[in-house]
């Protein structure tokens, strides 16, 4: 049967059921291996975080190689055309890290599952137990949409500009630098603060809040669409979930600073602000 296209990049689980069984669609499961065998969304296929971001110290989220990044695909089955789903169990940024490492390839038909495994076990949906067994493919990995990617240059090229507007993700106290987790505490020059939790619905199995609440946020913060968008965290896991959000949102320019403060803050040839 075919795929229903285009699904929307926020997938509630309703949606995801109805398309499992489909051809040329792939799940991915961004739990842990033994969380994925002890119960998963049906014909999910377990995928490692870890494999989707790449340590050179002091930043430690950068995006993985090309190479790295055709195999890793490649072995999870995802090929170009397919749909990609993917999930977690905290929330999002993990697989919304995923989302983005794809927006950036060029792969566009993906989404996240909203609410992730909570709203999909805790809302009657069924499950599978036991390893996945992934049909490895050929995925030839190409950076066909860097405009979805910051790097300190680009950020440096670009602050004090009026088109640019810095989304610090991380807690209150690492961005105001009472929490110092690099050489420096602070945050990048004209950032302001919106923690990724605050876009979270506990009350709703950790699904995105809706639309009208995260406008009010963003309005409050001054962050418009009309201007270019770079979000960053530590290691662009917690910001990649304001990336998607930001999205689904409708803001066509939102960039990605993977970096993050794990780079920036460890530079002492970098501005920052208490």
């Amino acid at each position: 049967m075919p795929l229903v296209n285009p699904v929307p990049l926020l997938l509630e689980p309703d949606q995801l059921e109805t398309l499992l069984g489909t051809d040329d669609l792939v799940v991915l499961d961004l739990r842990s291996r033994d969380a994925h065998e002890a119960g998963h969304v049906p014909g999910a296929v377990s995928a490692n975080y870890a494999d989707f971001v790449r340590a050179r110290p002091p930043a430690m989220g950068l995006l993985p190689t090309l190479d790295t990044l055709s195999d890793v695909l490649g072995r999870l089955g995802v090929k170009p055309g397919r749909l990609v789903i993917t999930y977690d169990d905290e929330g999002g940024g993990r697989g919304a890290r995923v989302i983005w490492t794809l927006h950036a390839l060029g792969h566009d038909h993906c989404a996240l599952l909203n609410g992730g495994f909570q709203a999909w076990s805790r809302e009657g949906h069924r499950l599978e137990t036991g390893p996945s067994m992934p049909i490895t493919v050929r995925y030839d990995a190409k950076l066909d949409n860097p405009g979805v990617v910051a790097t300190k240059e680009y950020i440096l090229s670009q602050l004090g500009s009026d088109d640019l507007a810095l989304v610090d993700t991380r807690s209150r106290a690492e961005f105001e630098g009472s929490d110092v987790r690099a050489l420096r505490g602070g945050h990048i020059p004209t950032a302001v603060n919106l923690n990724w939790t605050d876009a979270m619905d506990r009350k709703r199995n950790f699904r995105m809040l809706p639309d009208e609440t995260l406008w009010a946020k963003l309005h409050a913060l001054g962050v418009e669409p009309g201007k270019e968008v770079v979000v960053y965290c530590h290691t662009h896991h917690r910001s990649a979930h304001t990336y998607l959000m930001l999205t689904h949102l409708g803001f066509q320019r939102v960039r990605g600073y993977a970096g993050a403060w794990s780079e920036w803050g460890n530079d002492p040839k970098l501005p920052i602000e208490p």
